[in-house]
Order: C-alpha cells, then sequence, then structure tokens
C-alpha cells in the first residue's frame, strides 16, 4: 500500500449559505464520480488545514472537505471577538452537514475525521444513518464531561508544571472554578492582547499533554498564528463548556441506531489526550464496528497509525 496518496487542487468548491449568517466553505478534490467521502476536521475551530497528502486513493474517492462555522475559510471567521457564536452548536453543525450532502447531490457517503471529528460524525450518523455507508474515526473523542475534565484538568497529575501554567493564565478569583469558562471569558475581552495570551496559554498546554508524541506532531496547536490561533481557543471553549451540546451518554445509548454501518475506530495506546474508553465502549454495542489499536501512536499518529487509517479506507473504497 502507498505511504500516502497526494492531494489533487479542488475540482470544485464554493461557499455555501446555511443560514444565520453563515456561509460554510467546502472543497472536492478527486475523482467527482468516485465514491463520496466527507472529512470532518477536529478541533472544534481546527478548519483550514490542508494536508498536501492524504489517505483516499483520489481515483477512487470523491473526496468532500469543509470548514466548520467560524474556522478556516467559512465566514464570518471567530477570530474576531464581534462575531456571535450563538449560532455555532453541534445542532447546527450537523444540519451544516446535511444541507451540504443536499446541495452536492450526494445520496450516502462515508464519513471520516479523527478527535473532535467523531462526535460530530457519531451525532450526525445517528440522526441520519440512512446517509452513513461507513465511518472511519481516529482518536476518538466523544465531548463527554469526563473526556473534557480529564484533558483540561486530571491529566493535569501527569504534568504538574504545564498544568499550573495552563491554570495560573486566568485571573485567580477563577483558579479553582471552570476552567473553560474562565478561558472563554478571557476569548471575548475587547482587548486583543488578552485573547491572544489566553488563546496561547491554552494551545501551550495542548501541545504539552502531546509533547512526548515523538513519532507524530508535538506543538501542533501553537504552530496556529493569529486570529486563526484566537478562532480556535474561541470555539474550543465554547463547545466545550457545554459538553459539546450532546448529552451525557446519548451517543452510546442510541449506538444501536448505526448497526449495520461498518466502521473502523483506530486509537493510540499512547494518546494521553483522549483516553481509548469511549471508542471501545462503542466497538462493544455496535457489532458492526473495529476497533484497531496502535501501540506506539500517541494523539497525533505515527506512521504505524498512518498505515493503519489508510487500510481502514481502502478496505471501503469498492463496496
Amino acid at each position: 500500500m502507498a505511504d500516502s496518496f497526494p492531494m489533487p487542487e479542488p475540482h470544485d468548491h464554493g461557499l455555501l449559505d446555511v443560514g444565520d449568517g453563515n456561509r460554510v466553505y467546502w472543497e472536492a478534490n478527486g475523482n467527482p464520480d468516485g465514491k463520496p467521502a466527507l472529512v470532518v476536521h477536529g478541533g472544534p475551530g481546527g478548519g483550514g488545514k490542508r494536508a498536501s497528502r492524504t489517505s483516499f486513493d483520489p481515483e477512487k474517492f470523491r473526496i468532500i472537505r469543509f470548514d466548520q462555522r467560524g474556522c478556516g475559510r467559512s465566514l464570518p471567521h471567530a477570530g474576531d471577538p464581534s462575531v456571535s457564536l450563538e449560532h455555532n452548536t453541534t445542532e447546527h453543525l450537523i444540519a451544516d452537514m446535511e444541507r451540504l450532502r443536499e446541495h452536492l447531490g450526494i445520496g450516502k457517503w462515508l464519513l471520516f475525521g479523527g478527535s473532535w471529528a467523531p462526535t460530530l460524525m457519531l451525532v450526525y450518523a445517528e440522526r441520519y444513518p440512512e446517509r452513513v455507508s461507513e465511518m472511519v474515526m481516529i482518536a476518538t473523542f466523544t465531548a463527554g464531561p469526563e473526556e473534557v475534565d480529564w484533558l483540561y484538568r486530571d491529566v493535569g497529575r501527569l504534568l504538574p508544571r504545564e498544568w499550573e501554567a495552563f491554570r495560573d493564565a486566568v485571573p485567580e478569583a477563577d483558579r479553582e472554578g471552570d476552567l473553560i469558562a474562565a478561558y472563554g471569558r478571557l476569548l471575548e475581552s475587547p482587548d486583543e492582547e488578552v485573547r491572544l495570551q489566553a488563546a496561547r496559554a491554552w494551545c501551550t498546554w495542548e501541545d504539552a499533554v502531546i509533547a512526548h508524541e515523538s513519532k507524530g506532531s508535538p506543538g501542533q496547536y501553537s504552530a496556529k498564528e493569529g486570529a486563526d490561533l484566537v478562532a480556535f481557543v474561541r470555539i474550543c471553549a465554547h463547545y466545550f463548556g457545554h459538553a459539546g451540546w450532546v448529552e451525557p451518554g446519548a451517543i452510546l445509548r442510541d449506538v444501536h441506531r448505526l448497526h449495520g454501518i461498518p466502521a473502523v475506530f483506530v486509537h493510540g495506546r499512547l494518546d494521553l489526550s483522549v483516553p481509548m474508553k469511549p471508542a471501545w465502549d462503542l466497538v462493544q454495542a455496535w457489532p458492526d464496528a473495529e476497533l484497531v489499536v496502535i501501540d506506539d501512536s500517541g494523539h497525533t499518529g505515527s506512521p504505524d497509525m498512518g498505515e493503519a487509517i489508510r487500510a481502514a479506507v481502502a478496505r471501503f473504497a469498492d463496496r
């Protein structure tokens, strides 16, 4: 199997009006007559990244990518604090996905993505199972309260110095309370430097959690700049402060709706950001799903993880 496939230039793209003053950027790559696959980005708020290489064979797949509300090339951009996030919730995003599917005239599509993306993919698929052909989920996060608490508080037991720096970047009066809400308030400040400092502190913490991933991409969160950095953290704080607008336990409770949809979860055993338990629990309750564990990978991957992801995608190419 090839190491990875080249990412061709888009053969189609646009800004889709999804209402509430939002326009979602999308693009299509690969074979216009190929198997439709929707690539869902992580974050939330992590749009705009265009990989130069891909897990999809561009001769076999019609690869659709989109930037979720408020980030990447979608408009308006949440890096501007005057842009309201009122109409930026999980319900809005799954409606955007369905509107994009209808706009492109696609009957069913494969869903693909990692980290935050599986939350969105699973909620969408449980709402519209008849629209999903297969699913490939990487480093699965389902936005449950325990997962959010782990990433922004409990994993600090392993990284006490770095976590204290993350905690101490908010006002002293907020340090023993809800840190995500405190960061959210800083990201709404009219002072640009306050927003940037908060966004940098947040991303420095996220980078600390993945710093051991020598085969992956340590340092990737702080690599964002300016408005993209602020939008990423502002949207993350907005979503995680509301547990992703997903009722606790609802994704696992409703997994029976996905029976008949083949799925592969790929998870790194060394992933400190996202514990494996949610993916494990889903696979136990989903007869058509498989969990592939990569021993040398953390949250940001490794060569072995890349191979496993490409194998999962290739399995579905001619289905």
